[in-house]
This record gives structure tokens, sequence and C-alpha cells, in this order.
């Protein structure tokens, strides 16, 4: 099976693409590949909303977060302010990139995943 790394980058209007991801990567996984959900740049913010439990999204949102597929920037989640509220939901953070502490997607490729964003 395939190898997946969808990188999320929707800003905060966009629920659609943030929406699609955990459609996505809840398909993907059932299938059998080996997927990888990121959330980087602007769309570490998904995570907040999405552990609300009041968001719509809220219940597929958690049943893939049990799937321990889901990473968020650790650059990005410090540069948006959420590092603490992430940490504090018990997601990994990506921060392979040895020059800044970005997701790194070059390391991905290397590894074989192929790359999704939205």
């Amino acid at each position: 099976m395939s190898k997946i790394a969808i990188f999320v980058h929707a800003t905060e209007d966009e629920l659609g693409r943030a929406l699609h991801s955990l459609v996505y990567t809840q398909e993907l996984h059932e299938a059998g590949h080996q997927v990888k959900l990121i959330f980087d740049g602007q769309g570490v913010l998904w995570i907040r909303r999405f552990e609300d439990q009041s968001h719509a999204a809220n219940p597929l949102y958690k049943a893939v977060k049990k799937l321990g597929v889901i990473e968020v920037c650790e650059h990005c989640a410090n540069s948006f302010a959420v590092k603490e509220s992430t940490e504090q939901s018990n997601i990994s953070f990506a921060h392979d990139n040895d020059k800044d502490g970005h997701a790194s997607i070059s390391k991905l490729i290397s590894e074989g995943y192929q790359i999704i964003t939205l």
C-alpha cells in the first residue's frame, strides 16, 4: 500500500479543506494505506477548533485522532500561539526540518510518502 502525507494549510475560513483532510485521512487509513495528517502554517489553528466538542466535525476529528496519525508543525504552532493548546490535546509535533523546526516534506518524500496539500 501507499504512504501518503496530507498537509493542511487551510485558513480559518476554509472549513471544506480542513474537513476533507479528515475525511481523506480516514478513508486512506481504512483502505490500508500508511497516512500522516500534518497541520501546517495557519492550518495549525484547526486543532483547537476541531477539539471543541460543539464543532460539527468533532466526532470525525476524534475518530481520526484515535488513529494516531495527526501531527502539528511545531514551528507554526509556536508562531500562531497554539503550542500549549496543542500539547494539551496530546497531538505530536512535526519538527523534522533541521533548519527551523518545521515539518519536513523532503524527509517524507525520501521515506516514500506522496504529498497532498489542502
